[in-house]
């Protein structure tokens, strides 16, 4: 494995080789591996995922690992992945999104924060699409190998490991310390410092035996297929948030703000719907969540669509009002290159869904008043390939493993703050959005 902090090729002893086959007919027989079941392939270490109602990228194993860090943090990792790029030898017999040379990526919500970020080149992607099935080796060398199978790559099946009894404890600001950092948030809105905020707070965990990150992967995966289901560099989560799709040309980005609880009552939860729908506090949050996002679009696209009104998405937990936002990418000076998803994933961080409106203020007015560094959470998360398309998801929902203590784990929830918040009741919905990540360490359905 190798590791670079900018582009020199010399970093790499020797290019990338990169083989992608069609797994349609080359994973059958008795016992053999099946490509439908993504997160089943995956081995106990570092697993890499990017899975929504089974399908996606499962990955494994580290071919080459690019960290940044600083202000200029996805600029750095675009233009190291392109060097590598340009000396690799590839050969893709199947030619869909997510197939060729493939890199995980996850970065800090924050450029001060020291976490900065990582780009991650794996030896084995196993992709599904509509149907289809593939599997990409990523290799340093000279010379193309023989097309690979499954069962080459794939270990024997060892069943995650129950994580045991879980206990937690307040994280940088307990929970009733966070209701005055709520009451500061909204104090500075009404002085006119910012007109949203969004404010987040930790929870540890630890559990009873190291964390086997498939355990909370399928769990996740389980209880929450419409989310995106993802794990990177010890950071794992399903989130319902997708900050930026791009492919061959079209954009999309998926953005809430506004939540309510559910009750787990059915025809209480429609009457909540309806008054989520109405409810002049939560439109008001999502209106500047999604005008971050349409403005931030608009001068990489020839058009966009922004729709009138949210349509409210249900999860489990929670509901949200969602909008969908799409475009018309536009090639700059008339090229044929349409701008990566990287880097329309830069352009749009931080939506104010997760930062808030103005964005640099309510950026300051984060460091100032919720007294922690978020790392990854509430940064973009998810996958490019070497035409630049790939999805990046928010960091949201998600949890960070400590890399020196496997039973030590940090879950994340944050809050839309406008003039018109509650502190208990921002509290609360943030018990509401720490449910998955709990449901995700536990044993059964009763543990959310």
């Amino acid at each position: 494995m190798s590791s670079l902090t900018s582009a020199p090729t010399d970093a790499v002893p020797q290019p990338l080789v990169v083989r992608t086959v069609a797994l349609d007919d080359l994973a059958g027989g008795q016992g053999a591996p099946d490509p439908a079941d993504l997160l089943d392939l995956l081995p106990s270490d570092a697993p890499l995922a990017w899975v929504r109602r089974g399908d996606g990228l499962v990955a494994w194993g580290e071919t080459l690992r690019i960290p940044v860090s600083g202000p200029h943090r996805f600029a750095a990792a675009e233009r190291a992945w392109q060097d590598v790029l340009r000396h690799a030898v590839v050969r893709d017999e199947v030619r869909v999104p997510g197939t060729g040379p493939v890199a995980f990526g996850s970065f800090a919500f924050d450029e001060t924060s020291p976490v900065g970020g990582v780009v991650v080149v794996p030896r084995v992607v196993v992709g599904r699409r509509g149907g289809r099935s593939w599997l990409t080796t990523i290799t340093s060398g000279a010379h193309l190998s023989p097309a690979p199978t499954l069962a080459d790559v794939v270990g024997p099946r060892v069943p995650p490991i129950d994580p045991g009894d879980v206990v937690y404890g307040d994280g940088a600001v307990s929970a009733d310390g966070w209701r005055d950092v709520v009451a500061q948030g909204i104090a500075a809105i009404k002085a006119g410092e910012v007109d949203k905020v969004v404010l987040a707070r930790d929870v540890h965990a630890r559990t009873e035996h190291p964390l086997d990150v498939r355990w909370a992967l399928d769990r996740l995966a389980e209880r929450y297929p419409s989310c995106w289901t993802f794990s990177v560099d010890g950071l794992v989560g399903a989130t319902p948030e997708l900050l930026v799709r791009s492919e061959k040309g079209l954009v999309t980005s998926r953005v809430l703000a506004g939540t309510i609880r559910r009750t787990g009552d059915d025809d209480a939860d429609v009457a909540h719907a309806a008054i989520l729908a109405h409810s002049s506090k939560d439109l008001e949050e999502h209106e500047y969540a999604v005008q971050s996002v349409a403005r931030a679009l608009e001068p990489f696209c020839s058009s966009t669509n922004v729709p009138d009104v949210p349509f409210v998405l249900h999860l489990p937990n929670v509901l949200h009002l969602a909008s969908d936002v799409t475009g018309v990418l536009a090639a700059p000076g008339g090229t044929a290159a349409h701008p990566s998803s990287l880097a329309l994933a830069a352009a749009l961080h931080p939506t104010a869904a997760v930062c808030g409106t103005p964005t640099q203020a309510a950026r300051e007015l984060i460091r100032r008043v919720e007294g922690m560094d978020r790392g990854r959470y509430a940064g973009p998360v998810g996958w490019f390939g070497a035409d630049g398309d790939g999805e990046w998801g928010i960091a949201l929902r998600s949890a960070q493993l400590d890399p020196d203590d496997p039973r030590q784990v940090r879950l994340f929830a944050g809050c839309g703050i406008v003039a018109a918040s509650d502190p208990a009741a921002e509290l609360a919905e943030s018990e509401a959005k720490l449910v998955p990540m709990r449901h995700a360490l536990g044993r059964d359905a009763s543990d959310s």
